[in-house]
């Protein structure tokens, strides 16, 4: 009982420690309120749910560029299930001359940024949320690529936060 009691005492205070210490602009404690928000989603299949928990690893060890590719990997591993979850019926409507049959078919063949495109052609998304998710796109093509890209903790951490709300947003929008 005594153990219990100052197990949770001390996971208090470390829940504590880190909200005080989250207003720091540079404190590993803001990845922990981040974890709260990538806990708000549901639905993740394993990889993305692990891309995802990769990328906050990262941050957590001053890896920014690689937070911003595996952030960016998870969101678009999330869109290519959603776009593959009436099996690409509306997707082969919308792009006549593609014909994609699985998601291997569509990352083999087709760019990131055409999926986003389609996204938009298939409803999924408006005009400004494509812009949006071009965007990030180019966000991550920076961190990918050589360039004089070098985000620092906030940068990478509104980063990762912006993706989540996309897929929260995108999780809730009937397709």
């Amino acid at each position: 009982m005594m153990i219990k009691r100052l197990l949770h005492q001390i996971n208090n205070f470390r829940k504590e420690a880190h909200q005080k210490l989250a207003v720091h602009e540079a404190a590993p404690s803001r990845t922990v309120i981040l974890d709260d928000t990538y806990r708000r989603l549901s639905g993740l299949s394993l990889q993305q749910d692990e891309l995802l928990r990769q990328s906050l690893r990262c941050v957590e060890n001053q890896l920014f560029r690689a937070a911003h590719i595996l952030s960016w990997t998870a969101l678009i591993d999330f869109i290519q299930t959603k776009l593959a979850s009436d099996k690409f019926v509306k997707l082969n409507t919308a792009r006549p001359n593609w014909n994609v049959s699985s998601i291997e078919n569509l990352r083999d063949n087709y760019s990131e940024y055409q999926m986003v495109e389609s996204c938009r052609l298939v409803g999924m998304i408006n005009m400004s949320e494509m812009r949006v998710l071009h965007g990030f796109l180019s966000k991550r093509n920076q961190s990918a690529h050589p360039s004089n890209f070098f985000p620092n903790y906030n940068q990478t951490l509104g980063f990762i936060s912006d993706i989540l709300n996309q897929i929260e947003y995108l999780q809730s929008k009937t397709y």
